[in-house]
């Protein structure tokens, strides 16, 4: 727990939309944080709720799975589906500091 006004840095994966299911309930996207990733929009929103203020993301990149990675958990109709989609998955580097 941090004093009010004390801040924090931390680096995380989070995703941007939904990842197909095949992808959740793979051992090695778990071993990976892509399985247990929370939705970004979430990840900065229970940040707040846990009294936090000046959320901000300073680095956000996106992590690339190979497709043939891919292709071990996804057929090609949910391959291209997941490639054609919205979804994503970032790694961010979030600061925040305490409320007082």
């Amino acid at each position: 727990m941090l004093k009010p006004g004390g801040h924090f840095c931390i680096s995380d994966v989070v995703t941007s939309g939904k990842l197909p299911e095949e992808l959740k309930e793979a051992a090695e996207m778990y071993a990976g944080c892509v399985s247990g990733a929370t939705e970004k929009k979430e990840y900065l929103k229970i940040i707040e709720m846990l009294g936090f203020s000046q959320v901000e993301i300073h680095k956000e990149k996106p992590i690339i799975i190979p497709e043939k990675a891919l292709a071990d958990y996804l057929n090609d109709y949910e391959l291209k589906n997941f490639k054609n989609s919205a979804a994503g998955i970032y790694s961010i580097t979030v600061t925040a500091k305490k409320s007082t």
